[in-house]
């Protein structure tokens, strides 16, 4: 399994993702109806639309190295179809959203770009992206990727692959699965004590702002979220749940587990010395992404994909990251954009070449069938399905500086648990009034 990581706003996602999205005119998906022929015998011709009628002759689209090579055939097929180029203009990903904002108002911005789901937010509040219409297509997608681009009611982005963490465990170490956090902490210490291990468990800590991405799950399955939920299905930044009592127990477990305490999160712990430490066989557990897999395969570790483990008495709820295809609101050729993102890049063949070049589980369900072919992609996959979808309400990026100091504060075990949870809370809620 071959799998490239993703970046999103200023942080690497096996870091934690700063989630980011005046809503702008839908353009709907354009089409020329067919032409009655006259004569006794009627029949009826579907004429192909006249797509260069609709504006520039070339659409620009932005996207990373990574993810270059794998849009070329479908866009040279889109090229044969209609005879307009699919001009694909490759950028640095870590600057590219803020770039799109900032170009898309002035006209000189692309047509299309590529990236995760929770630019959503930011994108929408800056009038910067349109609407897609996918019609009868929406059912051929994991249901969880369209609402990931779902804001405000209608969908934003083609969704094409779909990324969540697990829990990798060494399986030379520890042969069977654990279901909760108490079995993992408990399997782990033993696997240090028997000498198997040096470390009961791993997963990477930044060392200013923690990571709140990663831990997630096990605070979701105490029954702690962040936002609650619109009657739209949606989230509501006007419900801020992360400092309710749940939170404040999750937060308790934050300093139990901590470098004070049973020393299973270790503060000091970076990711790279986190996927370092596996890699060398020092500890059975590892939480983490996909995009480390490669290289634990590489390294010939046997491994398994095991669930989330429970902390409390819900599921362990990851939260999940889509990518996809959004759709600039001031394109050149808003007709021949729609026409590639609908119904060129929801191909089968678009979404094949996409999970081929970067390995994350396609969003597609005829794709996504063919690669759980691949153990670690339906073990991942079927993690994914029990997860949420990143929130990508402009509010989100008000949460992970507090969220992430205060959860790096109770590992290391400074504070009070419940007093700085709950402050938290309050100054992220001021940030969102603003």
């Amino acid at each position: 399994m071959k799998v490239q990581n993703t970046l999103t706003t200023g942080t690497s996602r096996r870091v934690f993702t700063a989630g980011a999205i005046s809503v702008v005119a839908a353009l709907a998906l354009s089409a020329c109806g067919g032409a009655a022929a006259t004569g006794p015998a009627t029949a009826t011709a579907t004429a192909k639309p006249d797509l260069k009628s609709g504006g520039a002759g070339t659409i620009t689209m932005w996207v990373d190295a990574e993810r270059s090579p794998a849009l070329k055939d479908i866009t040279a097929k889109f090229k044969a179809d209609t005879g307009i180029e699919v001009k694909l203009v490759v950028k640095d990903f870590a600057a590219v959203r803020d770039d799109f904002i900032t170009q898309v108002p002035t006209g000189k911005g692309p047509d299309l770009i590529v990236g995760p789901h929770d630019w959503v937010g930011k994108f929408v509040q800056n009038g910067v992206i349109a609407p897609v219409e996918l019609g009868d297509k929406k059912d051929a997608f994991q249901e969880s990727s369209v609402k990931a681009m779902t804001y405000n009611g209608s969908v934003y982005g083609v969704p094409y692959a779909v990324e969540n963490i697990g829990l990798l465990r060494n399986t030379a170490i520890l042969p069977d699965a654990a279901k909760t956090m108490d079995e993992v902490i408990a399997n782990g210490k033993k696997a240090v004590a028997d000498g198997k291990a040096k470390f009961p468990f791993l997963v990477g800590m930044d060392p200013k702002q923690g990571d709140p991405y990663h831990l997630y799950p096990l605070q979701a399955s105490m029954g702690s979220q962040v936002f609650g939920k619109a009657a739209d299905g949606g989230y509501d930044p006007k419900q801020l749940l992360i400092g309710d009592a749940a939170g404040v127990e999750f937060a308790k477990k934050l300093a139990a587990w901590g470098d004070k305490g049973e020393k299973i999160i270790n503060s000091n712990i970076t990711g790279d010395i986190a996927k370092e430490k596996f890699l060398a066989g020092e500890s059975p557990y590892y939480l983490t992404g996909p995009w480390n897999v490669p290289d634990v395969q590489k390294k010939g570790i046997k491994f398994a994909v095991d669930e989330l483990p429970t902390a409390g008495d819900q599921p362990a709820q990851p939260f999940i990251g889509v990518n996809g295809f959004f759709i600039s609101a001031k394109s050149a050729n808003a007709l021949a954009t729609n026409e590639f993102v609908t119904n060129y890049l929801t191909s089968e063949d678009a979404q094949d070449s996409m999970y081929k070049a970067g390995g994350r589980p396609p969003a597609l369900k005829a794709s996504f069938e063919k690669a759980a072919s691949d153990p670690v992609v339906a073990a991942f996959g079927k993690i994914g399905a029990t997860g949420v979808p990143m929130p990508a309400i402009p509010e989100m990026s008000a949460v992970w500086a507090d969220w992430g100091a205060t959860e790096l504060a109770l590992i290391k075990g400074q504070g009070d648990p419940a007093a700085d949870w709950t402050k938290m809370a309050a100054s992220i809620k001021a940030k969102i009034k603003g």
